[in-house]
Parts: C-alpha cells; structure tokens; sequence
C-alpha cells in the first residue's frame, strides 16, 4: 500500500504555516519532499518532522539544534539515542527559562519599586 502524501497546501493549512516557510525548511534539509513537476508531495515522515520542527521552535531550540535531534530519528535504535538527547536538551532549555524567569521577576520588582517610588514623589 501506498504511503499517504501531503501537498504543501494541506501541511500549512494542518499547521497553521505558509509555504514559503515549508520551503525554507526544505532549503535547511529538515524536509525532504519528493517532486513531481514543481509540485513537492511530502511524505508522512515530513509531516511528522514538520511537527518536531515547529514544537521545537516554540520552546526555543535553534533550527540547528532541532536538525541533529531529528537526524538522530534514522539511527535505527527505536529512537532510544533521540529520546536520550532530546531529554537532555528540554531539561537545559528548562534551566535557561527558570534562569531568563528569575531575572524577569527580579526585573518586575525592581521596576514595580521604581514605579512606588516615583508615585509617592509625585503626590507630594
């Protein structure tokens, strides 16, 4: 049996992207679709990497980063090694974003003090 196929149409209308984004992708070799004339056709495997890529680039990893994470998928180790790295790199992404949320909140405070301040000189 076939394998189903997606035009460029039906993954940005999925996924809320444009097409000139699906092939910027493609440009960084994080998509491959075949072509038939000037009509890309992708596979499931490009949907399934689409959705890695656009997850990724909402928890901010690099396109660089969210490449060699996918490139790790065709090892053929029941994506083991992927799982690992991939762990590995959410729980570093979490520590960056507790360390960028306690500068915010530190930066909030201090803001919010300044703001009290400048109220209370006013009144008077």
């Amino acid at each position: 049996m076939d394998e189903p196929r997606f035009t460029i149409g039906q993954l940005c209308e999925e996924f809320g992207v444009t097409a000139r984004a699906l092939r910027f992708y493609e440009d960084e070799n994080l998509i491959s679709p075949e072509r038939n004339g000037t009509q890309r056709l992708y596979s499931e495997r490009d949907r399934a990497r689409l959705a890695w890529i656009l997850r990724g680039k909402r928890v901010g990893f690099s396109l660089s980063e969210i490449g060699d994470l996918l490139d790790l998928y065709d090892l053929g180790d029941a994506r083991k090694t992927q799982k690992a790295a991939t762990l590995d790199k959410c729980k570093e992404r979490i520590e960056a974003l507790t360390r960028q949320k306690a500068d915010i909140d530190e930066t909030i405070e201090e803001l919010e003090g300044f703001v009290r301040l400048l109220e209370t000189q006013s009144e008077t």
